[in-house]
C-alpha cells in the first residue's frame, strides 16, 4: 500500500503530524523528508521527547558548553535548547503553514509542566516561549487541567496560538472549548486578527485503553473481555460529536464571521501499547474531517505500510461509542475516576521527565566539557 494510505488519510481531512523532534532529525533532513514524502504537515513535542533527544544527542554538546560558560541556569538552558529546535522545525514547516493559510505547518512546544496548576506562571511562560521562538506557526502547549483553563483563555486573548494537551475527559473537553471561545471573544473585542490565532485540543487515546483494559482484566468476565480496546476510540469519537455541536452553534458563528477558525481536535497517544491490537487502530479508527493525528515514527510507518483507511469516517460510530461507555459503566468502570487519574498521571509523568532532564543537564553544565572538534549546531543548520 505504501504512502498511498497516508495520501488517502490526508484526502479524508486528517492532518498527519509527527509526534517527535530532535536536533539530529533536523540536521540530517529526516523531518524535511517526512514533509516532502510522507504527507507530514506538523510536529508535536513534549518533555519526554525532549528528554530523550537531549540526553542522547551529540549535537547539543557545543551549545551546552556555551551555556555553561555563560553561567546560564538549568531552567533557562532547557528553554534555550528546546526553543532552538522548535524554531528550526518551524522553519522546516513554514512552507506548509503558508501553503495551507496557517491551518497546518505547526510545531508545538510545551510550557514547563511543573507550572500546570499556576495560572500566572503558565501565562508568563507561554509568553516567553512565544517571544523566543517568534514564528507564526508555533503552538504553545498547555495541559488541560482545570487550573489551566484560565491560562488557556488568557493566552488566546493575547493572540498566542495554543495546543491544549493531556485531554482525557469529555466534560473537561467542554470546559476547554468554553475557554477557547471565551479567549477568542476577548481577542475579537481587543481588535486582534482572529484568523492568525489557532488552537487544537489534544485527546489522548491509547492511554485510556491502557487504564480501562487493566480494570476490565481485573473483572475477568467474558463481557469485560469483549470491551477491551474500545474505550479510547469511543471516547474520541464522542469528543468529535461534541466538536460538531459546538462549531455549528450561533455563538461560534459570530466568531467565524469575525475571522476565527475552529479549534481542531487532535488525536494524541496514537501508538499502540498492547501488542495484541492492530498497530494502526488509533489512526484508521479515528478518521474525520478537519482533525489532526499526531503519530510517533513507528505508527506513521505502520500506516504507510499496511494501514487501511475506511470508506466511512468516525461519525458513523457515534451510537456504538455511546454504547461502549454505557457498557463500561454497567460493569462498574468509573469513567470520571479513570480520566482524572490519567490527567494527574500525565502531568506527573511530564514533570518527572522535565525534572530528570534538568538533573542530567545540570550535570553536563557543571562538567563543561567542550569537544575538541565538531561542527557547531549553528553551522549544521541550512
Amino acid at each position: 500500500m505504501g504512502s498511498d494510505a497516508l495520501a488517502r488519510l490526508s484526502e479524508a481531512g486528517v492532518s498527519i503530524w509527527l509526534d517527535d523532534l530532535s536536533r539530529e532529525r533536523l540536521a540530517n533532513g529526516s523531518l524535511a523528508q517526512l514533509v516532502s514524502k510522507r504527507h507530514v504537515v506538523g510536529v508535536t513535542t513534549n518533555p519526554t521527547i525532549f528528554a530523550r533527544a537531549i540526553e542522547g544527542g551529540d549535537l547539543y554538546a557545543l551549545q551546552i558548553e556555551d551555556l555553561a560558560l555563560r553561567e546560564v541556569g538549568v531552567a533557562e538552558a532547557l528553554r534555550t535548547l528546546t526553543t532552538y529546535d522548535v524554531r528550526w522545525a518551524c522553519d522546516v514547516l513554514r512552507p506548509v503553514h503558508d501553503a495551507t493559510d496557517g491551518v497546518d505547518g505547526r510545531v508545538s512546544i510545551e510550557v514547563d509542566p511543573r507550572l500546570a496548576y499556576d495560572t500566572a506562571r503558565t501565562v508568563a511562560e507561554a509568553r516567553a516561549l512565544w517571544w523566543l521562538v517568534d514564528q507564526p506557526n508555533l503552538f504553545v502547549k498547555i495541559p488541560a487541567a482545570r487550573q489551566s483553563l484560565d491560562a488557556i483563555s488568557a493566552c488566546l486573548a493575547e493572540g498566542i496560538s495554543i495546543n491544549v494537551t493531556l485531554l482525557f475527559s469529555l466534560d473537561r473537553y467542554d470546559e476547554v472549548v468554553e475557554a477557547f471561545l471565551g479567549g477568542m471573544e476577548r481577542a475579537r473585542d481587543a481588535g486582534l486578527d482572529l484568523s492568525r490565532i489557532a488552537s487544537v485540543a489534544s485527546f489522548f487515546v491509547s492511554r485510556v485503553d491502557t487504564e480501562i483494559d487493566r480494570r476490565l482484566d481485573a473483572l475477568g468476565s467474558e463481557r469485560a473481555a469483549a470491551l477491551r480496546g474500545w474505550a479510547g476510540i469511543a471516547n474520541a469519537r464522542i469528543a468529535y460529536e461534541h466538536y460538531e455541536r459546538t462549531f455549528t452553534s450561533d455563538r461560534w458563528q459570530r466568531l467565524a464571521d469575525a475571522g476565527a477558525r475552529p479549534q481542531r481536535l487532535l488525536w494524541a497517544s496514537t501508538g499502540v501499547k498492547d501488542p495484541a491490537y492492530d498497530d494502526t487502530r488509533y489512526v484508521t479508527g479515528l478518521v474525520a474531517p478537519n482533525v489532526v493525528n499526531t503519530m510517533p515514527q513507528a505508527t506513521l510507518d505502520a500506516v504507510a505500510d499496511h494501514g487501511v483507511v475506511p470508506v466511512t469516517d468516525l461519525r458513523g460510530g457515534y451510537r456504538k461509542a455511546h454504547r461502549v461507555l454505557k457498557d463500561l459503566a454497567e460493569l462498574g468502570i468509573d469513567y470520571a475516576d479513570v480520566v482524572q487519574r490519567l490527567e494527574d498521571a500525565g502531568v506527573a509523568a511530564f514533570e518527572g521527565s522535565w525534572n530528570d532532564l534538568g538533573e542530567k543537564l545540570a550535570t553536563r553544565l557543571d562538567a563543561s566539557d567542550r569537544p575538541a572538534s565538531g561542527q557547531r549546531e549553528e553551522d549544521a543548520k541550512p
